[in-house]
């Protein structure tokens, strides 16, 4: 029993040192958590860098790898493209070589010769010798046209004057002034006087007003233009121009006297033309076409006389050669008294 009371006395005690326990081992339990959660952060970051590591390093040898192909690729096409257009230059350079040596030989066989050229300046001499020639004949023949022509003009003019002054000829009792008594023989004035025959003075015909057609029927002449209007008069009045054209306006004819008698039959023949242009089947209509037998026509559309064809022909036309009697007026054909329309 004792026993059991010393047992309860420490039970405060005894619970208080396992609390205590108890938390001092969930410290260490945390710190020893914590402590495991880093090393094991550390080892696998450890781990994934040194996996990153390597793939790097296998991702710059491949690319090292493509870039080196790639660029010994590209360097061949450089070099290859450069020897090209070296041997492309090299080849222009021969070839303006050869065209150099050509063409100076050739301008110098052809072109430049100096014997060619020694005969070309002698004929061009000769021909500048011939030429210059040519122009003096010419010039000469030109000043000889020329003074021809004044000397033609001179006598005529002397002409004019001598046939305006003929009045100062000499006659037969008054000697002109140009046929002195005292000299011992005439001018050469009164010479001329006597080879020319006197100027006629034609006289000036008065010009009249011209002859209008439209004033044939009107006694006063018609105005050419009508006198300035200052200000305009108030009003609606038309233009001058347009008055006077119609006043004086030509006669017109009428209708009957315009159109031809005719005109109507003319019409009808112009009319019946352009059905015939116009019709696009010439063969006449059949309802059906059987070769077992031949079509028989209705009553109404045929007759005696033969098919009516209507819309090409007219009702009233006149068929001498269809009459029954030949006697006119009879009652059995029909006859034109006059002009009809054609779809009458």
């Amino acid at each position: 029993m004792a026993t059991m009371v010393r047992l309860l006395r420490q039970t405060d005690q005894i619970v208080e040192d396992s609390y205590e326990r108890k938390n001092e081992a969930e410290l260490q339990r945390q710190r020893e958590y914590l402590s495991s959660v880093k090393i094991q952060a550390n080892f696998r970051g450890s781990q994934v860098r040194s996996y990153f590591t390597h793939l790097n390093n296998c991702a710059t040898v491949i690319q090292k790898s493509w870039r080196g192909y790639v660029g010994r690729q590209s360097f061949r096409v450089i070099v290859k493209n450069s020897v090209l257009i070296m041997k492309l230059n090299h080849f222009n350079a021969m070839a303006t070589q050869v065209q150099k040596i050509w063409r100076g030989y050739y301008v110098r066989k052809y072109v430049y010769n100096y014997y060619s050229q020694k005969r070309y300046l002698e004929a061009l001499i000769v021909k500048n010798a011939i030429v210059r020639s040519e122009l003096e004949d010419y010039t000469e023949q030109q000043e000889n046209l020329r003074r021809r022509q004044t000397e033609h003009e001179e006598r005529k003019l002397n002409e004019f004057l001598a046939r305006k002054n003929h009045h100062l000829i000499s006659t037969e009792v008054i000697p002109g002034i140009y046929n002195s008594p005292f000299n011992p023989y005439p001018s050469e004035q009164e010479f001329l006087l006597r080879s020319v025959a006197p100027l006629k003075h034609e006289k000036t015909k008065k010009i009249g007003h011209s002859y209008d057609p439209t004033c044939k029927s009107y006694e006063c002449p018609k105005p050419k233009q009508l006198p300035p209007i200052v200000v305009k008069p108030q009003g609606p009045f038309r233009d001058p121009t347009e008055v006077q054209k119609q006043r004086y306006k030509g006669f017109q004819p009428t209708l009957r006297v315009a159109t031809s008698f005719t005109s109507l039959e003319e019409a009808r023949q112009i009319l019946k033309a352009e059905e015939w242009v116009t019709r696009l089947n010439d063969d006449i209509f059949q309802p059906f076409k059987r070769r077992d037998r031949k079509y028989e026509p209705l009553l109404h559309s045929t007759s005696k006389f033969g098919h009516l064809p209507f819309g090409t022909k007219y009702y009233r036309e006149e068929f001498l050669d269809k009459h029954i009697t030949p006697k006119r007026g009879s009652g059995k054909a029909f006859q034109n008294l006059g002009p009809t329309h054609p779809y009458v």
